[in-house]
C-alpha cells in the first residue's frame, strides 16, 4: 500500500478508507466476527476484549461497520425486492401466454341468429345445451368420413341443467330423430326462414346449408321445445373431442358384445375387422370416437342406443377428469385440448369465462349427476315426445326441482322460503277466473285451438278479452304472460294448462303487455283435455308437486354408475 494511502495513531499504521473500502467494509467486519474480537471502551481505540487481534477501527471503525452494515442489509432487501419482481413479472407473462393460447383456440358463433322470441329465465341455475358436430371441416373430415365439403350436421345434443343449489345437474338427450318444429331461422344471407313443423330436430343444425353449421337455430329450437332459456352454448367437432380423449388418458367404456368395422359402417358387404372386444375397456381418439358413433349392429341399432353409450361416456369422462384433480398439470393441457375442439356463444368466448364456468360445477357430486332422455316413443321411424311427462319434465328444471322431486333451487326454507314439493299444502278445489280477464292466442297450427280453451277458461269463470292468431305458429308449450299486479291470476290460469310456463310480459311487447295472455303451444293441442292442477302455483315450478313419472327417475343414469351400467336399448 502506498504511504499516501496510509495515516498514523500512536505506533500503529491505520489504513485510510478509501471509496472502494467503504463499499466493501463488510470484509473487515466479517473477519472481525469470524476471529470473534470485541471491540474496546478506550478513546483511542487500541484495546481489545475477547481472542481476537486488535481492532483497526477503535471507535471510528465501529461506526463505519455500523453504516456498512446498515448498508448491506438495504442492498440484500433491495435484491430480494428485486428478484420478488422478476419472478411475479416471469408469472404473469406465463399466465398472460396461457391465456392468449386458449384464447386463441377458442371459436365463436354469432350472437345475431338467435331468436329475439325467447323464454324467460325462470331459475337461478343454468342452462346450457350441449351439441356434437360432425361437421367435416379442417382434420375432421379424416376422423369422420364424409364429403369435406359436405354441411354441418348435428349428431348429438343434450341440454345440461346446472340447478340453482349447485349441487345437483342433469343432462337430458334430445334424440336427433324427434319430430319437432324448427321455429324462424337466420340465413347466411340475412333472411329469416319460415317454421318448419313436423321435422327432425337435427335438421335445424344444418339451415342454411353452411360448412360450420347453425348451432343459433338449434338453440332456437330447443328454447321452443322445452320453454328453458339457454344461457350458453357449446359445439364440440370430432377433431377436438378425439384429441381430448387423448389427453385425460383414455376413457373407460364397456360394450355389450363384440364390435366390428361394418357396425359402424352398415353399406359394407363384410364385416371387417374386430374393433372392440366384449366388456370393460379404455379409449382415446379414432377409437374413443368411434365408440360413440356406433348405432347399428348393436342393441335394436337405434339413435336411442347409441344416446345410451354416449351418456355412459361423458359420465365416464367427468369421472375420470374429477379423478385427476384440478391441478395445473392436468388442467392446462385439458383446457388447451378442450377449447380447441369448441365452437361457444359469445358469453363463453374468452378463457376466463369459459374456466368461470367450469369451475363452477367442480362441487356437483357425481351422484347427484344425472344423464336421462326425453320421454319418448317411436312415431314410426321417427322419435316423438310423449306428453305430458315431457312438459312434466321441462317444468320441473324451470322450477329447479330434481327429477326424484327434490327442491334443488337453494333457498333456504328454515327461513320461511319455498319449502320443498314434498312438504308443500296444496290447496285443493276447482279453479275460479272470478274477476280474470284474459286474451288467447293460437301459436299453433291446429285450426280452432284458440277458440276451444276460451271456451274452458270460460266453463271456469275466466272473462275472455278476444281470442286471435299467435304471431307464430311454432311454440311447443304453452306460454302465459302477465302485466304489472297480474301474477296470481296468471298461476290461476296456468292450471287450466299442463306444462305452462308462466312469464312477466315484455313491456316493449305491445297493449296486451298490461294484462294476462295465453299463448298455446303444441303441447295443448296434443292433450287439451289435461285435468287442472290444484295448485294454483303450479306453472311456476316454485312449490307445486311434480307430475313426472317416475320411470324418468328410475331410468336414468348417474355420472357414479359404473360404464356397463344401462348402456344399450332394445
Amino acid at each position: 500500500m502506498k504511504t499516501s494511502d496510509r495515516t498514523t495513531r500512536g505506533n500503529e499504521r491505520i489504513p485510510r478508507p478509501t471509496r472502494r473500502g467503504a463499499r466493501n467494509g463488510e470484509k473487515n467486519t466479517a473477519n472481525d466476527h469470524a476471529n470473534h474480537g470485541t471491540t474496546g471502551h478506550g478513546t483511542t481505540g487500541h484495546g481489545t476484549t475477547g481472542h481476537g487481534p486488535p481492532h483497526r477501527g477503535g471507535a471510528h471503525g465501529t461506526v463505519r461497520g455500523t453504516k456498512r452494515r446498515k448498508r448491506q442489509k438495504r442492498s440484500r432487501a433491495r435484491l430480494l425486492i428485486a428478484i420478488a419482481v422478476a419472478l411475479l413479472v416471469l408469472a404473469t407473462a406465463g399466465a398472460g401466454w396461457v391465456y392468449l393460447r386458449l384464447n386463441g383456440n377458442i371459436n365463436s358463433f354469432s350472437s345475431d341468429g338467435i331468436s329475439a322470441d325467447r323464454p324467460a329465465s325462470s331459475t337461478k341455475g343454468q342452462n346450457v345445451l350441449v351439441i356434437g358436430s360432425d361437421s367435416r371441416t379442417g382434420g375432421n373430415s379424416a376422423l369422420g368420413g364424409g364429403d369435406k365439403n359436405d354441411v354441418g350436421r348435428s349428431d348429438t345434443a343434450f341440454v345440461l341443467h346446472v340447478y340453482a343449489d349447485h349441487k345437483h345437474a342433469i343432462a337430458v338427450s334430445i334424440p336427433r330423430d324427434t319430430l319437432v318444429t324448427i321455429p324462424s331461422c337466420k340465413l347466411p344471407d340475412g333472411t329469416w326462414t319460415k317454421p318448419q313443423p313436423n321435422t327432425m330436430f337435427n335438421a335445424a343444425y344444418s339451415v342454411g346449408q353452411t360448412l360450420k353449421g347453425n348451432p343459433a337455430c338449434t338453440q332456437n329450437t330447443v328454447e321452443k321445445l322445452t320453454g328453458l332459456r339457454i344461457d350458453h352454448t357449446v359445439v364440440v367437432d370430432f377433431e377436438g373431442f378425439s384429441k381430448l380423449t387423448g389427453v385425460v388418458g383414455g376413457v373407460q367404456v364397456c360394450l355389450p358384445q363384440n364390435i366390428y368395422q361394418g357396425d359402424l359402417d352398415p353399406n359394407r358387404t363384410t364385416r371387417g375387422k374386430l374393433l372392440f372386444a366384449k366388456g370393460e375397456q379404455s379409449v382415446s381418439g379414432q377409437k374413443a370416437l368411434d365408440y360413440v358413433r356406433i348405432r347399428h349392429g348393436i342393441g335394436d341399432g337405434s339413435d336411442i342406443g347409441r344416446i345410451k353409450r354416449q351418456q355412459a361416456f361423458v359420465s365416464s369422462l367427468i369421472k375420470k377428469v374429477k379423478d385427476d384433480g384440478f391441478t395445473p398439470t392436468k388442467l392446462l393441457p385439458l383446457a388447451d385440448a378442450a377449447t380447441h375442439s369448441l365452437t361457444v356463444d359469445p358469453g363463453l368466448s374468452t378463457a376466463d369465462k369459459l374456466l368461470s364456468f367450469v369451475m363452477s360445477l367442480k362441487s356437483i357430486d357425481l351422484h347427484n349427476t344425472k344423464f336421462v332422455t326425453i320421454p319418448w316413443r317411436y312415431q314410426g321411424a321417427r322419435v316423438a315426445m310423449v306428453e305430458p311427462a315431457a312438459s312434466a319434465l321441462w317444468s320441473d328444471l324451470r322450477a329447479d326441482r330434481t327429477i326424484d322431486g327434490k327442491d334443488a333451487s337453494g333457498k333456504d326454507h328454515k327461513n320461511g322460503k319455498t319449502p320443498s314439493p314434498s312438504t308443500t299444502p296444496s290447496p285443493a278445489g276447482p279453479v275460479s277466473g272470478a274477476g280474470i280477464a284474459v286474451t288467447v292466442q293460437n301459436g299453433t297450427t291446429v285450426t280452432g285451438l284458440a277458440a276451444r280453451a276460451a271456451q274452458t277458461l270460460r266453463d271456469h269463470g275466466f272473462t275472455i278479452d278476444g281470442t286471435a292468431t299467435a304471431g307464430t305458429q311454432d311454440h311447443t308449450s304453452t306460454v302465459i304472460t302477465y302485466g304489472p299486479g297480474r301474477r296470481s291470476g296468471a298461476e290461476t290460469v296456468a292450471r287450466l294448462f299442463v306444462g305452462a310456463t308462466v312469464q312477466e310480459a315484455d313491456a316493449a311487447a305491445g297493449t296486451q303487455s298490461a294484462g294476462i295472455t295465453v299463448t298455446l303451444g303444441q303441447v295443448y293441442a296434443d292433450n287439451p283435455s289435461a285435468t287442472p292442477s290444484s295448485d294454483p302455483a303450479a306453472a311456476s315450478g316454485a312449490s307445486s308437486p311434480s307430475s313426472l313419472p317416475s320411470s324418468v327417475a328410475s331410468g336414468a343414469r348417474s355420472a357414479a354408475d359404473g360404464p356397463c351400467s344401462n348402456v344399450s336399448y332394445g
